[in-house]
């Protein structure tokens, strides 16, 4: 059986991996029906990644990612009110409705976007590590990107400098097969990405990124490493998006035997669900924890749908900070 305090931690992970797949789910349908407008990349299928990562981040700890991030919001805390009210462009989201899917933060949660540059994170990443060292506060700056964004120059710039200054920076490789519509074995001459940082000295592994348990504790190892002192780590998660990369792509460029073997075999939420099973959870307890989930996400795109509008004149603000 598993010890009570591990059956706490475990369910709590479980709870937040179905938080982002009810939410998703209903973000897309949300896109359907023309209340979310502009780019919406759904995060289904990849929740272990950023949950099991979230496991070992501490308070303090940044987070930055790419625009597939709204499971990182929910992950690091943020209000699925807020987030969805963002998503469908009013007042009340997380950047007063002018950001919408790719452009939120939230400084209280320490998650510093959302990023629509592809990799443009990476090196921002590298330059909130190097505010770590140079506070010597031991935060860690978790810096997430794509394996489309993992051939982009400017990722191995920060590779060099994370490495020469020993930045405390965790750059975590969400290897989800497909650049957009490119598969990673068309797109990449060296398709272990985890290896990338060997000129640099950084050390790497590979993760099943569909193991919420897997990717914890490869994180905290990777985090313990730049706690220390010893400066980056590379962990690239071995990880599958069952969307297309973007609401607006219908991912013609795989079979739908392929998507529908990975969430046979692999599916992380499944999986973890057996797994608590097999150790005692009742199913009943399942049940239950599904209806709460479904109820706040329900709950807040109620709240997205009746909010206002950001005013006209809210376009002219924000644009500058006054001194």
């Amino acid at each position: 059986m598993i010890k009570k305090n591990n059956l706490k931690s475990h369910l709590h992970l479980y709870k937040k991996m179905l938080l982002i797949r009810r939410f998703e789910e209903k973000a897309g349908q949300l896109y359907g029906m023309g209340k979310i407008g502009g780019f919406c990349h759904l995060y289904i299928g990849q929740e272990a990644v950023v949950v099991g990562v979230d496991s070992v981040k501490k308070k303090g700890d940044q987070v930055i990612t790419s625009y597939r991030d709204h499971g990182h919001m929910l992950s690091c805390g943020m209000d699925p009110k807020g987030v969805m009210a963002e998503l469908t462009g009013k007042k009340n989201g997380y950047s007063k409705g002018k950001g919408g899917s790719m452009h939120m933060f939230s400084k209280s949660e320490d998650f510093y976007g959302g990023h629509g540059i592809v990799a443009a994170q990476v090196p921002i990443g590298a330059g909130l590590a190097f505010a770590n060292k140079y506070k010597k506060n031991q935060f860690v700056c978790f810096t997430y990107y794509g394996d489309g964004a993992a051939n982009q120059g400017q990722i191995y710039e920060a590779f060099n400098m994370a490495s020469l200054w020993k930045l405390p920076v965790v750059f975590i490789i969400e290897n989800n097969q497909y650049a957009m519509g490119t598969s990673i074995d068309r797109a990449s001459s060296t398709p272990k990405l985890f290896t990338r940082g060997e000129a640099f000295d950084i050390p790497g592994r590979l993760v099943d990124g569909m193991d919420v348990l897997e990717v914890s504790k490869a994180t905290e190892l990777a985090a313990s490493n730049c706690r220390r002192g010893d400066g980056p780590y590379i962990l690239e998660m071995n990880t599958y998006r069952y969307k297309g990369h973007s609401m607006s792509d219908p991912a013609k460029y795989r079979t739908r035997e392929e998507v529908q073997n990975i969430k046979d075999k692999k599916d992380p939420i499944e999986n973890f669900q057996k797994h608590l099973l097999n150790e005692g959870l009742d199913e009943d307890e399942f049940k239950k924890i599904d209806k709460e989930i479904k109820e706040i996400v329900s709950e807040a795109a109620d709240f997205a749908l009746e909010s206002s509008e950001p005013d006209l004149t809210d376009l002219y603000k924000d644009i500058y900070l006054d001194n």
